[in-house]
């Protein structure tokens, strides 16, 4: 869309505060695709679920690919915020309940690397239909979406169902055979179907449960109170740090800081594009090593100096060489700190410190933040940016990213090494909490306690 946009203003004539409509109304229709998923994939399923978001999603991209008029265009834009609602609610949740515990970190950090291979390919997708006609140009950039979620139409019928999804609905053996396929070890996976079904309980009736899960919810307990506060806070400090709106307004922001054509415009964003797919290779790579705190404090701090940064450039440096040069390296610096950090660590965080009964639900609760803060962070940012300008602007996401290096710091435990059943009883003492102290030892004494 951040190149598309550019051509949708000058073909359907459409004002600025269109513009910021169409841009930020997918991150806040797609709360209620996020807060449907959790209920629908503990009914039909995660992989199923992800096949309903793929199907809503092509709908929508396909009209908005044909859409002769901006109303038109926002129904398409409507339905695709759907489907990517239920998609980065789902994925995560999925892959984090199917991945061996070594592995775990890494696998379900692929989400946000499709992600942000996706918004490269998508510039430089713009970058090549920039030069055909303006009527043509910004329809093919937009029909290029729909092909990723084809393929995921046809990868359900390779990927096995969640096997903590299958025990929750008493298909045991299921369970067992898919946790054959993802762990070598045959004893490991009966110790760990053992784990699942304690965790998973008994209900009675999937009305009465459902039901539960929701009162449980709304009056926590304050294990589970500890739970919501970080995945929820994390969720919403991804977003309001900010980076939507360097890659949605790209062209925009370097337009502000001096760079001028449309082809120009898009190059650089080509750049940001490439450096933020690039580090969330790194991330993959360290999650499971250095563990989830420590990349989360060198993301935090890496954005809070960059966005300074760039507030500055905007802000003193005029449109010259040296404060071109020093913005287009502040963007790409922030994106490639946000991806070795907060960008995959947020969604790991969020699929894997939930009881499993709760965890499709609560993780959608975290993905509605999530969305929330995105779309606010974008259906706002040009008007606040005129305001007070871009430079203004980026100085109070670099005070908004300060503040999340300390809720780093007194409310996210490290996870890495931990079961899925271990993580829930590192909430359950509220210093250990806060200070992240809980050692792995302590917590395999407290499980064979329990």
């Amino acid at each position: 869309m951040s190149g598309a946009i550019i051509f949708i203003q000058e073909d359907l004539k459409i004002t600025e505060l269109q513009e910021e409509v169409l841009v930020g109304c997918l991150s806040i229709v797609s709360l209620l695709g996020s807060l449907a998923g959790g209920r629908t994939s503990d009914v039909i399923g995660r992989k199923w679920t992800m096949g309903l978001a793929a199907v809503v999603f092509q709908t929508g991209a396909a009209v908005m690919t044909f859409a002769p008029s901006f109303q038109i265009l926002m129904v398409g834009r409507l339905l695709a915020g759907v489907g990517i609602g239920f998609g980065v609610m789902i994925a995560p949740v999925y892959i984090a309940e199917i991945s061996p515990t070594v592995a775990r970190g890494a696998f379900t950090s692929f989400p946000e690397i499709f992600i942000n291979l996706g918004i490269l390919l998508g510039y430089v997708s713009n970058y090549a239909f920039s030069s055909f006609p303006v009527h043509t140009n910004w329809r093919i950039m937009l029909a290029v979406g729909i092909l990723p979620s084809v393929f995921i139409g046809f990868a359900l019928f390779i990927i096995p169902e969640s096997p903590r999804w299958l025990v929750m609905k008493n298909r045991v053996e299921e369970a067992r055979s898919v946790l054959l396929k993802t762990n070598e070890n045959e004893s490991e996976v009966e110790e760990r179907l053992a784990e699942i079904q304690l965790a998973a309980g008994t209900g009675d009736g999937e009305k009465s449960e459902e039901k539960a899960v929701w009162r449980e919810l709304l009056k926590p307990s304050p294990s589970l109170r500890r739970m919501l506060v970080t995945g929820f806070g994390i969720q919403c400090f991804q977003q309001i740090t900010g980076i939507d709106a360097t890659v949605y307004y790209s062209p925009e922001i370097f337009k502000g800081a001096g760079i001028e054509g449309n082809s120009n415009l898009l190059a650089a964003t080509v750049a940001v594009g490439i450096t933020k797919t690039v580090f969330i290779l790194v991330a993959i790579f360290l999650i499971d090593k250095l563990g989830r705190k420590p990349l989360l404090y060198i993301s935090t701090i890496g954005m809070t100096v960059c966005l300074f940064s760039l507030g500055f450039a905007l802000t003193f440096l005029g449109s010259g060489n040296v404060g071109i040069a020093l913005a287009v390296l502040s963007v790409c610096g922030n994106v490639a700190f946000f991806s070795v950090g907060i960008g995959p660590v947020c969604w790991v965080l969020t699929s894997e410190i939930f009881p499993l009964r709760l965890r499709a639900q609560a993780a959608a609760l975290g993905a509605v933040g999530n969305r929330v803060c995105s779309g606010l962070v974008a259906m706002s940012f040009l008007s606040v940016s005129d305001a007070i300008t871009f430079g203004g602007t980026f100085f109070i996401f670099s005070v908004i990213s300060a503040l999340s290096v300390a809720f780093v710091y007194m409310f996210v435990p490290e996870t890495k090494g931990k079961s899925l059943e271990q993580i829930g009883l590192l909430f359950q003492n509220e210093h250990e909490w806060q200070r992240g102290e809980v050692e792995l030892g302590d917590v395999e004494h407290l499980v064979q306690k329990e």
